[in-house]
């Protein structure tokens, strides 16, 4: 066996025991991101992978790789069945299995040749071609509209928790305000209940 196809074995080893992972919050970063999967087994690498056409406020993705492809086939099975939350965002990260073609460092397959050429208008898949670039520009701009509405429904999500977190506050302050000038003792004693000192 030659050094590409050791090379590219390697390669599609290190695949099977990477996970994809996607819908985390832009805050992220590779040390939550070890410390959140490490709970499964040993991280052994994390890469973000950029996006250069959508703005900084859009969810990340990252490769996550893992010791072995046990580990990320068991991520993989939990994810699914439980959301995890990461950096306290309200919003789950997604888990599935990695693809070659996610992998900016990927060798070359042994034996194949890629061959490019310019295609004039006469050339008969000229229309197939402008017909996939149509496709490709309603697809993104699709993409664009779901991550706008994803982000608006997670901000909202993200102010009803907040709203509820100061409600249970102020809550907690209104009774621990009863508790600390003794009304709480005179409404025991006034309706014969016990209170525990505790």
């Amino acid at each position: 066996m030659d050094s590409s196809s050791e090379e590219y074995a390697a390669f599609r080893e290190k695949v099977k025991r990477t996970i994809y992972v996607d819908n985390m919050s832009p805050l992220v970063t590779e040390v939550v991101v070890k410390a959140s999967f490490n709970q499964f087994g040993n991280v052994t690498n994390v890469q973000f992978i950029p996006t250069y056409l959508e703005p900084k406020t859009m969810p990340r993705a990252a490769l996550v790789e893992m010791e072995n492809s046990n580990q990320a086939r068991i991520i993989i099975a939990e994810m699914e069945n439980y959301p995890l939350m990461i950096s306290g965002m309200p919003r789950p990260v997604r888990a599935r299995a990695a693809e070659m073609e996610m992998f900016d460092d990927r060798p070359r397959k042994p034996g194949r040749r890629i061959q490019c050429r310019w295609l004039e208008p006469k050339d008969p898949d000229f229309e197939v071609a402008k017909k996939i670039k149509q496709v490709v520009k309603r697809h993104a701009a699709e993409a664009s509209f779901l991550l706008e509405q994803q982000l608006a429904e997670e901000a909202k999500l993200g102010n009803q928790q907040a709203e509820t977190l100061k409600a249970n506050y102020r809550k907690y302050r209104l009774i621990d305000g009863l508790n600390e000038d003794g009304t709480v003792r005179k409404l025991a004693q006034f309706y014969k209940m016990p209170v525990s000192d505790a």
